[in-house]
């Protein structure tokens, strides 16, 4: 099998799913997005899934290809910040990567009618891009949904600009931090409910990264199991008693 066709709530969601179709990294496919999710900002987020099609690359693998976006209202400067990046055509993972996706992003961002600055801050396993600046919450979106979609296009930019993965993580006042506490703090309330009434408890759907919160901190409790169900999107957390 070369070729797939996988559908998610996000563009990212579908093509993680098509990589495992395909038994790949994504650097050894190509990605072509056949139809965007049908509402939210930069029409990467809504209630119409996404839809893409991936290709495999014979090793050794070139950097995917960037999808397509629609040529409408913002989406349109979210085109031309990505199709204005010429590919680098060889070369080792540099400043430059990092710094075409600075660019991509403070050019969404004045889009927006935002002037933002963005902090790259390498770590071990990823390199987070800080955002700062007024009237952040467009940035971040609900639920740091508009955060999540900049990040995917982002991490194209920059992969663009390198012949090895880089994986990008972008944050804006400490929204990630934020976000994951409030989330177990939730897990550790909702174990107390499910303890106190012997009733298993369904979260509201959420996306992997969020799920994965969840079970992580309660992974180790003595009283209560957590277990995933249901289809994307709108799959759930399900906590029980053990």
């Amino acid at each position: 099998m070369s070729k797939v066709v996988a559908t998610g709530k996000t563009i990212e969601e579908a093509v993680e799913r098509g990589m495992t179709q395909l038994g790949v990294n994504r650097d050894r496919v190509t990605v072509n997005v056949i139809e965007q999710p049908s509402r939210g900002f930069l029409g990467l987020i809504g209630a119409k899934e996404a839809k893409v099609e991936l290709t495999l690359i014979p090793a050794p693998a070139p950097a995917a290809s960037a999808p397509s976006v629609p040529q409408q209202s913002a989406r349109e400067s979210t085109q031309e910040a990505i199709g204005g990046v010429p590919r680098q055509d060889s070369g080792q993972p540099g400043e430059e990567a990092y710094q075409q996706a600075v660019r991509f992003i403070v050019d969404v961002a004045k889009s927006m009618g935002l002037t933002v600055e963005v902090e790259i801050v390498h770590a071990k396993e990823s390199t987070t891009l800080q955002i700062s600046g007024p009237d952040l919450g467009l940035v971040i979106g609900r639920r740091g949904q508009t955060l999540d979609a900049l990040q995917y296009l982002a991490n194209i930019v920059a992969n663009r600009y390198s012949d090895s993965f880089i994986r990008l993580v972008l944050d804006a006042e400490n929204f990630r931090e934020r976000r994951k506490k409030t989330l177990e703090e939730l897990a550790d309330r909702l174990a107390g409910r499910v303890i106190r009434t012997r009733k298993e408890v369904v979260l509201e759907p959420m996306s992997p990264q969020e799920r994965k919160i969840i079970h992580s901190r309660l992974q180790d409790h003595k009283q209560v199991n957590t277990l995933s169900k249901g289809d994307e999107p709108n799959r759930r957390v399900v906590i029980t008693l053990k």
